[in-house]
């Protein structure tokens, strides 16, 4: 993805994140809204509006409006399969190698991480994604932090990346690492990652890297895919300190009743971001459009 398509994306996710506040507002009564009040509410042409939506999301408002409603959620996780017959499909030995197809990393070793990155040189930017404007940080190995500003603002996101690391150099250096943000929000797989974090949630991290895009699956699983069945709440908290949203898609994590639970960058930008998915897993395979 280049920076102007980048940056065309995030424009028209702004428009979205409008229409999905109109279109939350609508909810209440049950009924969806038709695309002439929603473009009214953006002060919209039908015809600009429609062209609009399509180009970021590739589906129809009212078929979106039906992804964002907790139904898609739940159809999502009927049609789950367990994160070890996901490997099995790939013909993999294991989910913890299911990251191999996606991505390369690299994690800190255990001092590191005990020294609050103390040494490391942390090269950092502000990109547009097709979900707003992304923070993203990186080591000399990869990416170590992504964050989306929609709903916290840039000062709350920074600083709740860089609290992670306190011992870290920072270095505002966006042109050293957009190679790698490039990538990674292209979906091409060839982002290099660092990941900084204790060995359990580093487990629970590689377990989100084994499901695929338009899919999802729940906090219980994840629990049961690392050998500990019981620490579903531990789990639920590893998922929620993820520090490279969308690269490890904590967002594809939802409970078991198909409630979407916490975002840590914001609900609006998870229900989008697995919309957005699920309209693109339709559009590649068409029988997922009789949901």
């Amino acid at each position: 993805m280049t920076h102007a398509q980048s940056e065309e994306q995030s424009y028209h996710y702004r428009v979205i994140a409008r229409a999905l506040e109109a279109i939350d507002s609508a909810q209440a009564s049950g009924e969806p809204l038709p695309l002439a009040s929603l473009a009214a509410r953006l002060g919209m042409s039908e015809a600009h509006f429609q062209r609009l939506f399509s180009a970021w999301v590739g589906v129809s408002p009212k078929r979106y409006q039906q992804y964002l409603s907790l139904s898609l959620a739940r159809e999502m996780l009927a049609r789950r399969l367990p994160l070890d017959q996901v490997a099995e499909g790939a013909g993999l030995s294991g989910t913890g190698r299911l990251h191999d197809l996606i991505l390369r990393w690299e994690a800190m070793t255990p001092g590191e991480f005990a020294r609050g990155a103390a040494g490391l040189t942390i090269r950092w930017g502000r990109f547009p994604s097709p979900f707003g404007e992304v923070i993203a940080m990186a080591t000399e190995r990869g990416l170590c932090g992504m964050a989306f500003t929609a709903e916290m603002g840039f000062e709350g996101a920074f600083a709740d990346l860089v609290q992670r690391w306190p011992g870290a150099e920072l270095r505002e250096d966006p042109e050293a690492i957009r190679p790698w943000v490039a990538a990674a929000l292209s979906g091409r797989g060839d982002a290099p990652l660092t990941l900084i974090g204790a060995p359990f949630q580093i487990k629970v991290w590689e377990a989100l890297l084994s499901i695929p895009s338009g899919q999802v699956t729940t906090y219980s699983d994840i629990a049961e895919a690392i050998g500990t069945p019981r620490a579903v709440r531990a789990v639920g908290t590893a998922v929620g300190r993820n520090p490279i949203s969308f690269l490890i898609p904590c967002h594809r994590a939802l409970r078991k009743s198909g409630a979407l639970g916490g975002y840590h960058w914001g609900l609006p930008v998870k229900r989008a971001m697995l919309a957005w998915e699920a309209a693109r897993a339709e559009a590649a395979e068409p029988a997922l459009a009789q949901l």
